[in-house]
């Protein structure tokens, strides 16, 4: 089993900097976590604190409290080597969001922007409700997956946002034939973007075009909605890797 890593909000209210043999406290979720997984005083951990990570020692684990000593830092990055910009439309079924964000962060997502599509059937209370339990999910992701930073995660836009969105690379899952090739990956910052259930509307996607957005082919099937932000993101990783 590999080593659990923990994300902590910092830096650590009221504490000095991050340094060897500080003492830090990991709270009671993180300690139910522990339990669950049956860690015991002197296990390993990893505590990723800002943009440190640190290598650490469980110490302390009883009723419902846990407390963690750093050991030294990690000089690690698992970051990818361009930012990673997912505009992931709002759908009719929230819970198809849900399935999106753990592979997404895995894939490495730097950020997730939930964008209102004509087709979205926006419902801001119940999306405001919703909003806490993807924070969740993407740490439970960033943990699951050992990264070494938190997807900044936005309130929802709408579609008229992608229209100013600003990036080096900007690509568009698109279904139907455009006769243009595939956009070449360059080593810059990429934003991309898939339509709801239903798809993009022909409007919307003149709109991208004329806003610089690059259609992009996943294949000559018909994906689901659930499925196109992540098969594009898994392609990116792949041409990423060939020069790792």
């Amino acid at each position: 089993m590999s080593v659990p890593r923990l994300f902590l909000d910092a830096p650590l209210a009221g504490s000095p900097p991050a340094v060897e043999n500080l003492a830090v406290p990991l709270g009671a979720e993180a300690a139910r976590h522990l339990k669950a997984l049956r860690l015991k005083p002197g296990d390993a951990l990893e505590l990723v604190l800002g943009d440190q990570v640190w290598r650490a020692d469980l110490a302390e684990l009883d009723r419902g409290q846990a407390l963690a000593r750093l050991v030294a830092p990690l000089h690690e990055d698992r970051e990818p080597p361009i930012a990673l910009q997912a505009c992931l439309p709002l759908p009719a079924q929230l819970s198809l969001f849900d399935e999106w964000l753990p592979p997404l962060v895995e894939l490495g997502a730097t950020l997730i922007q939930p964008v209102v599509y004509a087709r979205s059937e926006y419902d801001s209370a119940k999306t405001a409700a919703r909003m806490e339990r993807w924070a969740r999910l993407i740490q439970s992701a960033c943990e699951q997956s050992h990264r070494s930073r938190r997807p900044d995660l936005r309130p929802p836009v709408p579609f008229a946002a992608l229209a100013a969105w600003e990036a080096p690379q900007k690509w568009v899952a698109y279904e139907l034939a455009t006769g243009q090739t595939n956009p070449v990956l360059r080593r810059e910052p990429l934003a991309f973007t898939s339509g709801p259930e239903g798809g993009i509307t022909e409007a919307e996607f003149t709109a991208l075009a004329a806003a610089g957005w690059q259609p992009v082919s996943l294949g000559r099937s018909i994906l689901r909605a659930v499925t196109a932000p992540v098969a594009l993101l898994g392609a990116v990783q792949f041409e990423l890797g060939k020069t790792l």
